[in-house]
Protein backbone atom coordinates (compact mmCIF):
# COMPACT_ATOMS: atom_id res chain seq x y z
CA UNK A 1 0.00 0.00 0.00
CA UNK A 2 1.07 3.77 -0.70
CA UNK A 3 -0.02 7.31 -2.12
CA UNK A 4 0.51 8.26 -5.50
CA UNK A 5 0.35 11.69 -4.41
CA UNK A 6 0.94 11.75 -0.20
CA UNK A 7 1.98 15.89 -0.86
CA UNK A 8 -2.04 16.15 -1.10
CA UNK A 9 -2.53 14.97 2.73
CA UNK A 10 -1.65 18.66 3.44
CA UNK A 11 -5.28 19.16 2.84
CA UNK A 12 -7.02 17.90 5.58
CA UNK A 13 -6.72 20.80 7.97
CA UNK A 14 -7.47 23.20 5.47
CA UNK A 15 -11.74 23.26 6.61
CA UNK A 16 -10.59 24.35 10.27
CA UNK A 17 -8.21 27.06 9.07
CA UNK A 18 -11.30 28.11 6.72
CA UNK A 19 -13.61 28.78 9.75
CA UNK A 20 -10.84 30.31 11.86
CA UNK A 21 -9.61 32.80 9.31
CA UNK A 22 -13.37 33.83 7.99
CA UNK A 23 -15.26 36.05 9.70
CA UNK A 24 -18.68 33.95 10.81
CA UNK A 25 -21.55 34.06 8.95
CA UNK A 26 -24.63 36.11 9.74
CA UNK A 27 -27.92 34.63 10.42
CA UNK A 28 -30.20 35.85 6.81
CA UNK A 29 -32.78 38.55 7.68
CA UNK A 30 -37.01 38.07 6.68
CA UNK A 31 -36.59 34.88 8.52
CA UNK A 32 -40.29 34.00 10.20
CA UNK A 33 -40.53 33.74 13.56
CA UNK A 34 -42.50 31.37 15.07
CA UNK A 35 -43.94 31.49 18.82
CA UNK A 36 -42.23 29.07 21.22
CA UNK A 37 -45.38 26.41 21.05
CA UNK A 38 -45.33 26.42 17.63
CA UNK A 39 -41.63 25.58 17.34
CA UNK A 40 -41.30 22.78 19.78
CA UNK A 41 -44.27 21.45 17.78
CA UNK A 42 -41.71 21.55 14.36
CA UNK A 43 -38.62 21.01 16.38
CA UNK A 44 -38.51 19.02 19.13
CA UNK A 45 -36.62 20.29 21.96
CA UNK A 46 -32.58 18.61 21.28
CA UNK A 47 -33.07 16.81 17.94
CA UNK A 48 -31.75 20.62 16.10
CA UNK A 49 -28.72 20.28 18.18
CA UNK A 50 -27.95 16.56 17.71
CA UNK A 51 -28.31 17.18 13.92
CA UNK A 52 -26.26 19.80 13.39
CA UNK A 53 -23.61 17.87 15.07
CA UNK A 54 -24.26 14.98 12.80
CA UNK A 55 -23.71 17.10 9.54
CA UNK A 56 -20.53 18.78 11.14
CA UNK A 57 -19.21 14.92 11.79
CA UNK A 58 -20.41 13.96 8.11
CA UNK A 59 -19.21 16.50 6.56
CA UNK A 60 -15.79 16.31 8.51
CA UNK A 61 -15.81 12.63 6.99
CA UNK A 62 -16.84 13.28 3.61
CA UNK A 63 -13.65 15.65 3.75
CA UNK A 64 -11.05 13.29 5.36
CA UNK A 65 -12.11 10.89 2.45
CA UNK A 66 -12.40 12.82 -0.19
CA UNK A 67 -8.64 14.04 0.31
CA UNK A 68 -7.57 10.27 0.73
CA UNK A 69 -9.10 9.80 -2.53
CA UNK A 70 -6.96 12.64 -4.08
CA UNK A 71 -3.73 11.21 -2.78
CA UNK A 72 -4.63 8.15 -4.71
CA UNK A 73 -3.89 5.01 -2.10
CA UNK A 74 -2.84 2.19 -4.48
CA UNK A 75 -1.97 -1.53 -4.18
CA UNK A 76 1.71 -2.66 -5.82
CA UNK A 77 1.20 -6.09 -8.37
CA UNK A 78 3.35 -8.39 -9.90
CA UNK A 79 2.52 -9.63 -13.03
CA UNK A 80 3.49 -12.60 -14.54
CA UNK A 81 3.25 -11.79 -18.30
CA UNK A 82 6.47 -10.16 -19.57
CA UNK A 83 5.75 -8.32 -22.40
CA UNK A 84 7.22 -8.87 -26.11
CA UNK A 85 10.69 -8.05 -26.05
CA UNK A 86 10.49 -7.43 -30.12
CA UNK A 87 13.61 -9.15 -30.78
CA UNK A 88 13.65 -12.19 -33.59
CA UNK A 89 16.25 -14.71 -33.30
CA UNK A 90 16.72 -17.46 -36.01
CA UNK A 91 19.12 -20.33 -35.07
CA UNK A 92 20.64 -22.00 -38.08
CA UNK A 93 22.43 -25.37 -37.22
CA UNK A 94 24.07 -27.77 -39.20
CA UNK A 95 23.08 -30.68 -39.51
CA UNK A 96 25.69 -32.65 -41.76
CA UNK A 97 27.39 -35.68 -41.31
CA UNK A 98 30.23 -34.70 -39.38
CA UNK A 99 28.01 -33.68 -36.35
CA UNK A 100 27.82 -37.43 -35.68
CA UNK A 101 30.85 -37.65 -34.46
CA UNK A 102 31.43 -38.07 -30.61
CA UNK A 103 33.88 -35.82 -29.42
CA UNK A 104 31.81 -34.00 -26.77
CA UNK A 105 31.06 -34.52 -23.36
CA UNK A 106 27.50 -33.88 -21.44
CA UNK A 107 27.04 -35.10 -17.95
CA UNK A 108 29.65 -37.37 -17.76
CA UNK A 109 28.87 -39.11 -21.40
CA UNK A 110 30.81 -39.08 -24.20
CA UNK A 111 27.69 -37.58 -27.09
CA UNK A 112 27.61 -36.24 -30.32
CA UNK A 113 28.37 -32.92 -31.37
CA UNK A 114 24.34 -32.84 -32.69
CA UNK A 115 23.60 -34.07 -28.93
CA UNK A 116 25.89 -31.27 -27.06
CA UNK A 117 24.38 -28.53 -29.39
CA UNK A 118 20.74 -29.92 -29.09
CA UNK A 119 21.14 -29.88 -24.97
CA UNK A 120 22.68 -26.54 -25.16
CA UNK A 121 20.57 -25.01 -27.69
CA UNK A 122 17.37 -26.05 -26.28
CA UNK A 123 18.13 -24.27 -22.69
CA UNK A 124 19.03 -21.69 -24.70
CA UNK A 125 15.53 -21.41 -26.55
CA UNK A 126 13.50 -22.01 -23.53
CA UNK A 127 15.27 -19.43 -21.97
CA UNK A 128 14.81 -16.39 -24.33
CA UNK A 129 11.37 -15.36 -22.95
CA UNK A 130 10.20 -12.69 -24.64
CA UNK A 131 11.67 -12.83 -27.86
CA UNK A 132 10.75 -14.94 -30.65
CA UNK A 133 12.77 -17.60 -31.95
CA UNK A 134 12.45 -19.63 -34.95
CA UNK A 135 14.73 -22.20 -36.98
CA UNK A 136 16.66 -22.72 -40.01
CA UNK A 137 18.69 -26.71 -40.58
CA UNK A 138 21.13 -27.38 -43.30
CA UNK A 139 23.14 -29.79 -44.59
CA UNK A 140 23.47 -30.15 -48.56
CA UNK A 141 20.24 -28.12 -48.50
CA UNK A 142 18.68 -25.72 -46.03
CA UNK A 143 14.63 -25.74 -44.78
CA UNK A 144 12.60 -23.91 -42.29
CA UNK A 145 12.56 -26.07 -39.12
CA UNK A 146 10.37 -24.06 -36.83
CA UNK A 147 9.35 -20.53 -38.08
CA UNK A 148 9.98 -17.43 -35.90
CA UNK A 149 7.45 -17.62 -33.21
CA UNK A 150 6.75 -17.00 -29.25
CA UNK A 151 6.25 -20.70 -28.76
CA UNK A 152 9.43 -21.25 -27.10
CA UNK A 153 8.84 -24.53 -26.17
CA UNK A 154 7.36 -25.90 -29.60
CA UNK A 155 11.16 -24.83 -30.90
CA UNK A 156 12.86 -26.04 -28.70
CA UNK A 157 11.28 -29.93 -29.14
CA UNK A 158 12.10 -29.58 -32.40
CA UNK A 159 15.45 -28.72 -31.67
CA UNK A 160 15.82 -31.95 -29.55
CA UNK A 161 14.21 -33.79 -32.09
CA UNK A 162 16.68 -32.99 -34.76
CA UNK A 163 18.51 -36.39 -36.92
CA UNK A 164 21.29 -36.39 -38.91
CA UNK A 165 20.68 -36.87 -42.98
CA UNK A 166 17.16 -35.50 -42.85
CA UNK A 167 18.99 -31.93 -44.92
CA UNK A 168 21.67 -34.17 -46.55
CA UNK A 169 25.50 -34.59 -45.48
CA UNK A 170 27.29 -31.91 -46.94
CA UNK A 171 27.34 -28.32 -45.31
CA UNK A 172 25.74 -25.73 -46.97
CA UNK A 173 26.58 -22.90 -44.89
CA UNK A 174 25.88 -19.55 -47.74
CA UNK A 175 22.18 -21.54 -47.85
CA UNK A 176 21.37 -22.03 -43.89
CA UNK A 177 22.15 -18.48 -43.93
CA UNK A 178 20.33 -16.84 -46.51
CA UNK A 179 17.12 -18.87 -45.46
CA UNK A 180 17.61 -17.65 -42.07
CA UNK A 181 17.79 -14.02 -43.63
CA UNK A 182 14.66 -14.37 -45.62
CA UNK A 183 12.95 -15.51 -42.76
CA UNK A 184 14.12 -12.40 -41.00
CA UNK A 185 13.94 -10.21 -43.87
CA UNK A 186 10.47 -8.97 -43.29
CA UNK A 187 9.73 -8.42 -39.83
CA UNK A 188 9.67 -5.05 -39.13
CA UNK A 189 10.66 -3.39 -36.01
CA UNK A 190 12.71 -4.18 -33.01
CA UNK A 191 16.32 -6.29 -33.66
CA UNK A 192 16.97 -9.36 -35.62
CA UNK A 193 19.67 -11.71 -34.40
CA UNK A 194 20.60 -15.08 -36.26
CA UNK A 195 23.10 -17.70 -34.59
CA UNK A 196 24.76 -19.57 -36.89
CA UNK A 197 26.48 -22.95 -35.72
CA UNK A 198 28.84 -24.98 -38.20
CA UNK A 199 31.36 -28.03 -37.50
CA UNK A 200 32.59 -27.52 -41.12
CA UNK A 201 33.52 -25.86 -44.26
CA UNK A 202 31.09 -24.45 -46.86
CA UNK A 203 30.27 -25.94 -49.94
CA UNK A 204 27.78 -24.33 -51.81
CA UNK A 205 29.69 -23.07 -54.29
CA UNK A 206 29.51 -19.75 -56.17
CA UNK A 207 27.22 -18.40 -53.29
CA UNK A 208 29.69 -16.53 -51.19
CA UNK A 209 28.42 -16.50 -47.71
CA UNK A 210 30.71 -13.37 -46.49
CA UNK A 211 28.48 -10.93 -49.11
CA UNK A 212 25.10 -12.46 -47.70
CA UNK A 213 26.29 -11.67 -44.08
CA UNK A 214 27.05 -7.83 -45.78
CA UNK A 215 23.41 -7.76 -46.80
CA UNK A 216 21.80 -8.99 -43.37
CA UNK A 217 23.96 -6.35 -41.81
CA UNK A 218 22.20 -3.30 -44.91
CA UNK A 219 18.91 -5.10 -43.63
CA UNK A 220 19.64 -4.38 -39.69
CA UNK A 221 20.66 -7.75 -38.89
CA UNK A 222 23.26 -9.32 -36.71
CA UNK A 223 25.00 -12.43 -36.84
CA UNK A 224 26.65 -14.54 -34.38
CA UNK A 225 28.70 -17.32 -35.72
CA UNK A 226 30.12 -20.23 -33.25
CA UNK A 227 32.67 -22.89 -35.23
CA UNK A 228 31.90 -26.28 -33.62
CA UNK A 229 34.87 -28.81 -33.52
CA UNK A 230 38.63 -29.60 -32.60
CA UNK A 231 40.15 -29.04 -35.61
CA UNK A 232 40.36 -25.72 -37.55
CA UNK A 233 40.44 -26.13 -41.28
CA UNK A 234 43.75 -23.14 -41.22
CA UNK A 235 45.32 -25.52 -38.61
CA UNK A 236 44.95 -28.98 -40.46
CA UNK A 237 43.57 -28.26 -44.10
CA UNK A 238 43.39 -31.86 -45.11
CA UNK A 239 41.25 -33.16 -42.40
CA UNK A 240 37.50 -33.94 -43.29
CA UNK A 241 36.28 -32.47 -40.42
CA UNK A 242 38.04 -29.70 -39.69
CA UNK A 243 35.88 -26.20 -38.74
CA UNK A 244 36.23 -23.42 -41.35
CA UNK A 245 36.55 -21.28 -38.54
CA UNK A 246 38.21 -17.83 -40.64
CA UNK A 247 35.27 -17.86 -42.64
CA UNK A 248 32.76 -17.92 -39.89
CA UNK A 249 34.67 -15.10 -38.46
CA UNK A 250 34.73 -13.27 -41.39
CA UNK A 251 30.72 -13.82 -41.90
CA UNK A 252 30.19 -12.41 -37.66
CA UNK A 253 32.83 -9.74 -38.94
CA UNK A 254 31.17 -8.49 -42.15
CA UNK A 255 27.44 -8.66 -39.64
CA UNK A 256 28.33 -6.49 -37.37
CA UNK A 257 28.53 -9.56 -34.84
CA UNK A 258 30.83 -11.43 -33.05
CA UNK A 259 32.07 -15.23 -33.39
CA UNK A 260 32.84 -18.09 -30.89
CA UNK A 261 35.52 -21.05 -31.43
CA UNK A 262 33.98 -24.32 -29.26
CA UNK A 263 35.77 -26.89 -29.00
CA UNK A 264 33.64 -28.35 -25.56
CA UNK A 265 30.76 -28.50 -24.22
CA UNK A 266 31.74 -26.07 -21.71
CA UNK A 267 32.78 -23.93 -24.40
CA UNK A 268 28.85 -24.24 -25.57
CA UNK A 269 27.46 -23.36 -22.65
CA UNK A 270 30.01 -20.24 -22.27
CA UNK A 271 28.58 -19.21 -25.91
CA UNK A 272 25.28 -19.23 -25.26
CA UNK A 273 25.52 -16.78 -21.77
CA UNK A 274 27.66 -15.01 -23.82
CA UNK A 275 24.77 -14.41 -26.30
CA UNK A 276 22.54 -13.80 -23.10
CA UNK A 277 24.50 -11.00 -22.53
CA UNK A 278 24.64 -9.72 -25.76
CA UNK A 279 20.75 -9.86 -26.74
CA UNK A 280 19.39 -9.66 -22.91
CA UNK A 281 16.43 -11.96 -22.33
CA UNK A 282 13.14 -10.13 -20.29
CA UNK A 283 13.59 -13.33 -18.35
CA UNK A 284 16.83 -11.49 -16.38
CA UNK A 285 14.72 -8.56 -16.27
CA UNK A 286 13.04 -7.83 -12.66
CA UNK A 287 9.17 -8.80 -12.56
CA UNK A 288 6.31 -6.43 -14.19
CA UNK A 289 4.83 -4.23 -11.13
CA UNK A 290 1.85 -2.10 -11.88
CA UNK A 291 -0.56 -0.34 -9.48
CA UNK A 292 -4.10 -1.37 -8.75
CA UNK A 293 -5.86 1.99 -7.76
CA UNK A 294 -8.21 2.13 -4.34
CA UNK A 295 -9.16 5.73 -4.50
CA UNK A 296 -12.82 4.72 -5.81
CA UNK A 297 -13.34 3.58 -2.30
CA UNK A 298 -12.87 6.48 -0.15
CA UNK A 299 -14.33 8.91 -2.75
CA UNK A 300 -17.58 6.17 -2.89
CA UNK A 301 -17.81 6.96 0.91
CA UNK A 302 -17.03 10.74 0.53
CA UNK A 303 -19.92 11.25 -1.31
CA UNK A 304 -22.40 8.71 1.25
CA UNK A 305 -21.14 11.23 3.94
CA UNK A 306 -21.88 14.18 1.57
CA UNK A 307 -25.14 12.49 0.84
CA UNK A 308 -26.27 12.19 4.72
CA UNK A 309 -25.39 15.64 5.50
CA UNK A 310 -27.43 17.04 2.76
CA UNK A 311 -30.19 14.57 4.60
CA UNK A 312 -29.69 16.05 7.75
CA UNK A 313 -29.59 19.75 6.44
CA UNK A 314 -33.00 18.99 4.75
CA UNK A 315 -34.57 17.97 7.67
CA UNK A 316 -33.24 21.21 9.52
CA UNK A 317 -34.31 23.73 7.02
CA UNK A 318 -37.96 21.39 6.46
Amino acid sequence: MSLAAPWLLVLLPLPLLLLRLLPPQRPGAGALALPPALATAFHPAGTAPVRRHARLIALGVAWIALVAALAGPRQERVLDILPASGRDIVLALDLSGSMEREDFRLNGQTVSRLAAVQAVAAAFVRGRVGDRVGLVVFGERAYVAAAPTHDLAAVADVIEGLQIGVSGKATAIADGLGLAIRRLRDRDGGSRVILLLSDGRDTTGPVDPVAAARAARDLGMRVYTIALGPADLTDDPVSRDAVDADTLRRIAEAAGGKTFRVRTTDDLEAVAEAVDRLEPSLAALPPLRTWRGLWPWPAAFAALCLGGAMVLQARDTA
